[in-house]
Parts: structure tokens; sequence; C-alpha cells
């Protein structure tokens, strides 16, 4: 089991920045990559990034040059940081967990967290 906890989420003006922490904790060994999903009301969940254990990032073409993923292995801990923001970034955005060689692959999700763009 895999237990995933997500901060950093609020209100921010169009342009500006917020960053997301996920704490996780557990059986960490089984982990292929940590991905940042997001959900905005009446639209499916979709993927905003994702980094591998091995430090490869790769980014929706909608945040690329915008939003980066970084990891402190050290505190089991993955962050996004979002700048630039725009309003069509509001969404409650999830941190997950993927062992991507079981088929199909398990994710395992955070409790989500608001962001919300002003214009």
């Amino acid at each position: 089991q895999v237990q995933l906890v997500e901060s950093g989420g609020g209100l921010v003006q169009g342009g500006g920045s917020l960053r997301l922490s996920c704490a996780a904790s557990g059986s960490l060994f089984s982990i292929d990559f940590m991905g940042w999903y997001r959900q905005a009301p009446g639209k499916q969940r979709e993927l905003v990034g994702a980094i591998t254990s091995g430090g490869r990032e790769n980014y929706a073409d909608s945040v690329k040059g915008r939003f980066t993923i970084s990891r402190d292995n050290t505190k089991n801990t993955v962050y996004l940081q979002m700048n630039s923001l725009k309003p069509e970034d509001t969404a409650v955005y999830y941190c997950a967990a993927t062992i991507a060689t079981q088929r199909p692959p398990y994710h395992y999700w955070g409790q989500g967290t608001q962001v919300t763009v002003s214009s």
C-alpha cells in the first residue's frame, strides 16, 4: 500500500505561481513513476506531468514551459511548481503513484487539492 498526501493548493491570480507537494509513504519500492493529474468541473481527469524514479520528466502540452515536476527522494516527496498560471488551470489536482508493470497500470491516488486561478 502507498499513501499520498497533497498540499499547497489555493487561490491565485492569473500569472501567479503555486507549488504543490505530495508526500508519499508505504511500499514505495513498487512505484515506477509519480505524476500529477487534474480534473476540472465537467471534464475528465488528465495527466499534467510525471517523473520516473530516475528523474525523467514529461508534461502535457498545455503546461510545458510553465510547470515543473521535481522530487526529493530523501523526503519521499514530489513537487509541482506551477508558474504563469491561467484561469484554465483551475482544477482539483491529484498526486498519483503508478505501478506501470501491472496491466493495466495501477494508480494510488491522493485526496486532491483545489487550485483556483482568477482572471
